[in-house]
């Protein structure tokens, strides 16, 4: 019963500190808002150049228009 008790608790708080020991974002709110910003706009900025390293972000060459490629 006590082998039962001490894997509850250890369990329960273990669960209870699910997470990082440190936190990642201030606990400002406008600083926060800021930090989740920039991490929102690198994330988006990985994708960009994923994709341009597999260059699919590129006009296809099979499209049935032309397109003009240049500076407009």
């Amino acid at each position: 019963m006590r082998r039962f008790i001490c894997a509850a608790l250890l369990i329960g708080s273990m669960a209870a500190a699910t997470g990082c020991a440190l936190p990642i974002y201030s606990a400002d709110p406008t600083r926060r808002a800021e930090q989740l910003v920039y991490t929102s706009e690198n994330l988006r900025l990985l994708l960009q150049e994923w994709e341009r390293f597999w260059m699919v972000d590129q006009p296809d060459h099979m499209t049935p228009f032309r397109v003009h490629g240049g500076v407009i």
